[in-house]
């Protein structure tokens, strides 16, 4: 039998065995290399790994020269039409429409997509984040172009989303106290609404109660404070004592660029961290991406609190900036998890930025190495989550999969098929992904989406968000002047 003969977006009836030349078996605690081995999933449920199973199955597949994997688990996934690739190279941010200016808070700002057009961002990125071997997402989107928050009503068609293409995912409106707007050129002040964050909250935690556990529990709840400097600390007590209530996981941006640590101190007097610390706001629950800008204490509180890091190292890198470091990081004890929050939502591609990073910034070969970043978006991405079932492949883990082409003709000669994977390739290899059990993507095909009608429209969507920039960047200058060329026009 064939894997095309597997009916995509469903669940195969019976014991499913996949042969692979290569399986990421979990096995004393960590993930073991097991070659020309088989992996039999029933139902959502992992039943076996190991050499040629002897039980009853009712199909057998070779998948040939592979890499089956646990499926990867995304913390800071994103689900957007995302612009940041735009910004990198067209700055300061404050001139590029990144912060809001006093004029346009002044004639009040307004969603600049439609409620259709968030439903579809959602579906489209879900689809890419499947295509790039994740199974389980935390999706983030950006609030620059929101009128204030994200809405309940939005995230309930992300649920209804995930669960028809089949994805796993945390969702929980993103919510926030206030902003920072641009006052005079470089001049960025921070302004606050704190009720109006305060009902962003109750308004997530009604989503949560009524969308929690649908589609068999895909879809599950999290909180998600926007970024740290527009959180008032009344904001961030509720939210933790509503996710340790609900036991629900927090992801909340911190200590990640020098104009939060500026606005923080500023207005707290110390890093966020630190502050955050001091009104018992960090705990085991908390995702804290990224942490580029974490000093020694910052991290220190980071172990003692039992926060983990989601370490998103290509978006940073695109614009010079790393995590110093992750062989630190993992020597301080100091949990980590990997994230994407940029497009492309390519974990294998983040996988190979993290570990080039690393070593420019100073770690050894042995220090971080490939395996290592494996670890952070499998194991790391679970123990986050307080989810031993995921992130790994062994007896009565969840069957989240993924299936990497070790034949593809660019990735050649190959060494150890995880080294190849990371350095040798993106996540365009991906062959295959089940989630809970069901085949949720198959050489780039995801039930319930069709890429050529989707890819043009989400073109045409960018481009409109695109052309509303002037309206919420300083002195509203001109597209061209916004997003100059990389070279000059033909004539």
């Amino acid at each position: 039998m064939m894997l095309d003969d597997l009916i995509l977006g469903a669940r195969p009836k019976g014991r499913t065995a996949l042969a692979a030349r290569w399986i990421v078996a979990h096995q004393d605690g960590g993930h073991r290399l097991l070659e020309n081995g088989e992996i039999v999933i029933d139902r959502d449920r992992v039943l076996y790994v190991g050499p040629r199973f002897e039980g009853a199955v009712a199909r057998r597949i070779d998948l040939g020269n592979v890499l089956v994997s646990p499926g990867f688990i995304d913390l800071d996934a994103l689900s957007d039409l995302d612009t940041t690739t735009l910004g990198v190279d067209c700055g300061p941010a404050w001139a590029k429409g990144r912060v809001w200016p006093q004029t346009y808070v002044d004639r009040g700002p307004y969603e600049m997509y439609s409620p259709e057009e968030l439903v579809f961002q959602k579906r489209f990125s879900f689809a890419q984040l499947l295509c790039n071997g994740v199974t389980s997402a935390l999706p983030i989107a950006s609030l620059f172009y929101r009128e204030w928050g994200e809405t309940a009503a939005e995230f309930e068609a992300a649920a209804d989303a995930a669960g028809e293409l089949g994805l796993r995912v945390w969702l929980g409106p993103a919510f926030r106290s206030g902003g920072m707007v641009c006052t005079a050129p470089a001049v960025l002040e921070p302004r606050f609404d704190e009720a109006r964050g305060l009902a962003g909250l109750d308004d997530a935690l009604a989503f949560i109660r009524s969308q929690s556990g649908r589609f068999e529990g895909l879809v599950q709840g999290m909180l998600a404070p926007d970024r740290v400097e527009t959180c008032t600390q009344a904001l961030l007590i509720r939210t933790m004592d509503a996710a340790r209530d609900m036991e629900i996981p927090v992801r909340l941006h911190m200590a990640q660029g020098q104009m939060e640590r500026d606005t923080v101190q500023a207005l707290h007097g110390s890093t966020a961290p630190q502050w955050l610390a001091g009104f018992g706001a960090l705990n085991d629950r908390l995702i804290a991406p990224h942490a580029t800008y974490a000093t020694e204490q910052d991290l220190s509180l980071y172990v003692d609190h039992g926060v983990t890091v989601a370490h998103c190292p290509l978006v940073f890198a695109r614009s010079g900036a790393m995590l110093r470091s992750f062989a630190k990081l993992r020597r301080m004890g100091v949990k980590i998890g990997m994230g994407t929050d940029t497009a492309p939502p390519d974990m294998v591609l983040n996988m190979a930025v993290g570990v080039m990073m690393a070593r420019m910034a100073g770690d050894s070969l042995s220090e971080t190495a490939p395996e290592h970043l494996f670890d952070a978006a499998t194991l790391g991405g679970a123990a986050a989550l307080g989810r031993s079932d995921l992130g790994r492949l062994k007896e009565d883990a969840k069957a989240d999969i993924a299936v990497f082409d070790m034949s593809d003709a660019l990735m050649a000669p190959q060494v150890d098929p995880i080294r190849t994977l990371v350095l040798g390739a993106t996540g365009r290899v991906t062959k295959a992904v089940f989630v809970d059990g069901r085949l949720s993507m198959r050489d780039g095909k995801v039930a319930g989406l069709d890429w050529d009608e989707a890819r043009p429209r989400a073109q045409r969507q960018f481009e409109r968000l695109v052309a509303k920039y002037p309206d919420r960047t300083w002195g509203h200058p001109p597209l061209q002047d916004i997003f100059p060329p990389a070279f000059p026009a033909f004539r």
